[in-house]
């Protein structure tokens, strides 16, 4: 049998069967298959489904060597080197013999058919097409028959044999390529940036993220800043995320990056307790966890986005544990929201889901529960009207640094990588201003002028005038949760009332003199239609006090029509330095006088006034999260003319149209607990503005929420300390 399939194969291209050429008539031609060339030394080629290598079992030689998946090693039994066979095809030869190559058995058309070693003879089913998909990653048609090489059943195991099947466009029919040798040249991104390669040693690159580790697990006020990025390839490393810390691949698409071992939030330093584990990210990482589990512990400003975890993830860690976010993010196994007070998952892929507390909102996803609001407390919105995912930094196949800007999607649900690259497009570094630790406000102003956008490295950047963002469609991109604190007063960022700004990873801290503002999107009287291209703002903080004394009159106000809010916590501190009643003031977190303005996990707390006043009419806003200011002295100083204290959510007399899902406002008078709010949405009685699962809660029973919606639902106070209201009116 072998010597009849030996000779058949050194006939080539004539033994093509009539099923294989009907196939490759609807092959893409080689001309348009590969828009990056492979690299031209060796690579290791590394499966999206599995994260695993392309791999020639037990390192072995001879003809019939399976050709499989493996934990990827490093070892030339997983090193392969690409060489031309004419019209586009190549042939992929492993590094122990490189006149052995990867051969469909056979010379087989069948799906499934297996894939092994043999000599190279220049069969078709000896050579492959490699088709780009973006960012290193191709998928392989087989010359023979016009199949794709393929994970059978997407496996995640080691041992499994790859085959071939009908190309489908998935994840198991996706492959990685990493040059073994890597470029040694990189930009600078200044001190705080923390690069990674393959080619590194796991002690190495462990030892790195211990120290940062160390440093930032208890370190919630500190200045210090880390982003901690991996390139294209597959690694063996346990990164416990601390404080103001990203962790982050560089690929197109997560399943680029391969770690094996975890990617965490842990509360270890506060006894199990993560009420206060914040600001910090893991983004753009595909993880094969430890015993099948991994965990993200969080709070606010802690955003788990564009991630596949190949196994379960917990979101507590045993101990109280207060929302969070899951965005553009493939979980295979179950998520367990444990003691979460409330989160939301967006545009993502879930195995499962399980847990309930309060307020768990799921908008545009995949493997997740109905609306059972209250019970459980899942509120769930087939899709997500309007998004845009947050941009990224990435190193395309040739090792060139780049950032990845999504495009809008219009009722969109699962994630945007499902079938590989997203639709968007590539903006070199050298559009970018790199701001690094030292660059003062005309500096960055002065590259905004001349047409750069920002991509601001980790580190705190004083700023004494406004950041001036004019032109149309810029990125300000930040890194390592960068951060703005402005000086003497100063609005720190305005943007223009154009379109398709983008502003991502930043944090606005506020400065010891009062600003009126700390970011404008669009000035007042705005009226220009963005919808074609709106502006969108992605992991955007805000914080008055905390770090030291901050005052800030409004923390955010959007004045443009159509922008999206993708994850904002803006927050008065109620811990931390420079806290107090008459210490760190701040009246409103959010201001909205745009229209048609669209809202994604906010989250807004401790103000003294109103927490968010929405004056723009066709506001949508899919989960709400607020606590009220724990610190009124009295009544007296929390009153509203003749109410008692100020909504958290206030959609003006004069709007027409409003709608949102999901909010929940917290009270804990601390320092008086006779403390009173009248309610907790104050919004007009119109058919058009319309609420869907509200909750209030008396923390503890410390103060009463006296109402749910203007004089509806309620109380929560000593007595009774959660109220739930399906929907208002």
């Amino acid at each position: 049998m072998h010597t009849l399939t030996r000779l058949r194969r050194s006939g080539a291209a004539t033994l093509v069967t009539m099923a294989a050429a009907s196939a490759l008539i609807s092959l893409p031609t080689p001309a348009h298959a590969a828009a990056t060339a492979l690299p031209t030394g060796f690579s290791t080629v590394m499966n999206a489904a599995s994260g695993r290598c392309l791999d020639a079992r037990s390192a072995g030689t001879a003809n019939g060597t399976v050709v499989q998946q493996y934990a990827c090693n490093t070892t030339t039994a997983q090193q392969w080197s690409f060489t031309a066979a004419g019209d586009g095809y190549v042939r992929i030869d492993n590094r122990n013999n490189t006149g052995q190559v990867v051969d469909v058995a056979d010379v087989s058309t069948a799906d499934n058919a297996p894939v092994h070693l043999w000599t190279y003879g220049g069969g078709a089913n000896q050579q492959w097409l490699p088709v780009h998909d973006g960012g290193g990653a191709y998928h392989f048609v087989n010359r023979g028959s016009g199949k794709c090489l393929d994970d059978p059943g997407a496996s995640t195991a080691d041992s499994v044999q790859f085959v071939q099947y009908t190309c489908n466009g998935s994840a198991a029919q996706r492959f990685q390529v990493v040059p073994v040798t890597q470029s040694a040249t990189n930009p600078d991104l200044g001190p705080n940036v923390v690069v990674f390669d393959p080619s590194m040693s796991s002690s190495t690159i462990q030892s790195r993220l211990n120290s940062i580790f160390q440093q930032q697990e208890t370190n919630q006020f500190g200045s210090q800043r880390y982003a901690v990025l991996f390139k294209p390839g597959s690694y063996t490393a346990d990164a416990n995320v601390g404080f103001y810390t990203q962790v982050a691949g560089l690929g197109l698409t997560p399943d680029a990056v391969t770690v094996n071992g975890a990617v965490h939030a842990e509360a270890d330093w506060f006894q199990g307790n993560a009420t206060q584990n914040f600001w910090r990210g893991a983004e753009n990482l595909s993880v094969n966890p430890v015993n099948g589990s991994d965990r993200w512990a969080v709070s606010q400003a802690a955003a788990y986005r564009r991630m596949h975890l190949r196994g379960n993830l917990a979101l507590d860690d045993n101990g109280w544990s207060s929302g969070g976010l899951l965005a553009d993010t493939k979980v295979d196994g179950q998520v367990n929201s444990g003691s979460q007070q409330q989160w939301l998952t967006r545009n993502s892929q879930l195995g499962s889901w399980t847990g309930a507390n309060w307020n768990m909102v799921f908008v545009g996803s995949q493997g997740v529960p109905g609306t059972t609001f209250p019970n459980p407390p899942h509120t769930t919105v087939a899709q997500a009207p309007v998004s845009r995912e947050k941009p990224f930094l990435y190193v395309d196949a040739d090792g060139a640094y780049k950032v990845f800007v999504p495009s809008v999607r219009s009722n969109s649900t699962g994630t945007s990588w499902a079938n590989g690259t997203p639709p968007g497009s590539s903006l070199s570094l050298d559009t970018f201003y790199v701001v690094k630790p030292g660059a003062s406000a005309a500096d960055i102003n002065a590259a905004l002028a001349a047409g750069k956008n920002l991509l601001v490295t980790p580190g705190v950047y004083h700023l004494n005038q406004t950041l001036q963002v004019t032109r149309p469609d810029t990125v300000v991109l930040g890194l390592g949760l960068a951060t703005f604190v402005p000086d003497n007063g100063v609005t720190a960022m305005k943007v223009a009332d154009v379109d398709g700004v983008k502003v991502a990873g930043v944090l606005f801290d506020a400065g010891t003199t009062n600003s009126p503002t700390l970011m404008e999107v669009g000035p007042a009287g705005s009226a220009a239609s963005h919808a074609a291209n709106p502006t969108s703002l992605h992991d955007v903080y805000f914080r008055v006090g905390g770090a030291g004394v901050g005052k800030a009159t409004t923390s955010l106000v959007i004045n443009s029509d159509n922008v999206i809010g993708d994850h904002m916590w803006i927050w008065r501190a109620d811990h931390g330095s420079g806290v107090g009643w008459n210490t760190n003031t701040a009246d409103t977190g959010l201001i909205v006088n745009g229209d048609n303005v669209t809202a994604y996990g906010l989250f807004v707390e401790h103000y003294q006034k109103y927490q968010t006043v929405w004056n723009g009419n066709g506001g949508r806003t899919y989960f709400y999260q607020n606590e009220m200011p724990y610190d009124p002295p009295n009544q007296a100083a929390w009153t509203n003319g003749s109410t008692q204290g100020y909504a958290a959510y206030k959609v003006a007399d004069s709007v027409t149209s409003h709608q949102a899902y999901g909010l929940g406002s917290y009270c804990y008078f601390n320092v008086n607990p006779g403390v009173v709010a009248e309610r907790a949405i104050e919004a007009p009685n119109t058919a058009g503005v319309r609420f869907q699962s509200m909750v209030t809660v008396s923390l503890g029973g410390t103060g009463t929420i006296r109402h749910v919606v203007n004089g509806t639902g309620g109380p929560s106070n000593s007595s009774t300390n959660v109220a739930n209201l399906t929907s208002y009116p």
